[in-house]
């Protein structure tokens, strides 16, 4: 009999106890595991094309048969366009451009040669073909660039004699560009074309009046808007 009373003691502590403990852990609140945050990033990748602005100086220095004419600069501005494509990988960004644009860089100085005659030079347009590369700070891109450069130039000397000419050189620059919309990104540029040296051949009345050594390079600032074609923003957890 004391036996039976003691199991069915200790059976009603086992419950109690089995009872309380379920309680608790009903009482307790559920862990859930939190889920991860989406942070939006700006991805540069896609064609794009945009319309440019600005202001250059061209440099050119005449020679005539081995004997300095002396240098000028020519001055003014430019408007234009570009058109390229990038690809982004992780936060570096390469890039292809072609760029065209109308220019009005005009200056002259004195022979120092020929009495009475000043050279004139006129770049009336350029273009630019390049590969860029740039690293991203998200909407922020920094890039550097280079490849060939194109001028369309007129010369002009003792006022009637002149020559045109098309020149191929080369270009280095450097730019910031930011995104400021999903597809909208503003920027400034710097550029420097090399077009080296070149002999133009100058006429009067289609007779060829002399023959001079011309020695150009550019240096410019644009300021450059895009439109990109693209997915603008991407979730990144």
């Amino acid at each position: 009999m004391m036996k039976k009373i003691l199991l069915g003691s200790v059976g009603l502590v086992v419950l109690s106890v089995a009872s309380a403990q379920a309680a608790d852990l009903a009482a307790r609140p559920r862990a859930y595991t939190k889920a991860p945050v989406m942070s939006p990033y700006y991805d540069w990748s896609g064609f794009y094309i945009g319309l440019n602005g600005g202001g250059g100086s061209s440099h050119n220095c005449w020679s005539n048969a081995g004997l300095g004419e002396g240098c000028h600069d020519a001055t003014g501005g430019t408007v234009g366009g570009q058109v390229g494509y990038r690809w982004q990988m992780a936060n570096w960004v390469f890039g292809v451009e072609a760029q065209g644009n109308w220019a009005d860089f005009n200056g002259s100085n004195a022979s120092l040669v020929f009495a009475n005659v000043t050279n004139q030079t006129k770049i009336d347009a350029f273009g630019l073909f390049t590969g860029q590369i740039g690293y991203s700070f998200n909407n922020v891109l920094l890039y550097a660039k280079g490849g060939a450069a194109v001028t369309d130039s007129k010369y002009t000397g003792i006022g009637i004699d002149q020559a045109t000419q098309s020149r191929w050189g080369g270009t280095v620059g450097a730019g910031l560009e930011l995104g400021f919309a999903p597809n909208w990104s503003v920027g400034v540029e710097y550029d420097h074309l090399f077009m080296g040296n070149s002999n133009v051949t100058l006429t009067t009345g289609g007779v060829v009046s002399r023959v001079d050594n011309i020695k150009q390079d550019v240096d410019m600032g644009l300021v450059r808007l895009n439109y990109r074609f693209g997915g603008p923003v991407v979730a990144k957890y």
